[in-house]
């Protein structure tokens, strides 16, 4: 990877629907060699996708909470199913395992208090062999992804 390829995963980083012909100017190759580029980032598994950054009042998901939790036990069926059972959840932003303690750093985005307590109650809390949940409200997003 050269210059020129951190310059297109750069652009691509800010406006993800950039098209060809606009990202070629951006980084200053002519549009053939910039869409192989990009094709080849994109075998390669650089460029793993592209999304759309949604936002979450809109779709009732404004109400975020980031979760430390920890488990009684780190032995392999309690950590896969647990980990099984968060990713599914629709609730679940971002689910990271953690080296240390807490085991787990989990961001849940919901409509609001009453949301996150069914999500608490109905499925964080009836995952077995959870040790400690210990939950942080957010007052302001200064910074995100």
């Amino acid at each position: 990877m050269d210059g020129i390829d951190r310059a297109i995963i750069a652009e691509l980083e800010r406006d993800g629907r950039l098209t060809n012909v606009e990202l070629a100017q951006r980084v200053g190759l002519t549009t053939g060699p910039c869409l192989r580029r990009v094709q080849r980032l994109e075998a390669d598994g650089v460029i793993r996708g592209y999304r759309a950054v949604v936002d979450p009042a809109a779709v009732g998901r404004s109400f975020e909470v980031l979760i430390d939790l920890s488990l009684e036990t780190q032995d392999a069926e309690t950590v896969r199913r647990f980990e099984e059972t968060m990713a599914r959840a629709d609730e679940v932003v971002e689910l990271r395992r953690l080296f240390g303690s807490p085991d787990y750093f989990v961001r849940v985005a919901v409509a609001d208090l009453a949301g996150y307590e069914t999500f608490l109650s109905h499925h964080v809390m009836t995952i077995p062999r959870i040790k400690n949940v210990v939950s942080h409200f957010t007052m302001k997003t200064v910074k995100a992804p």
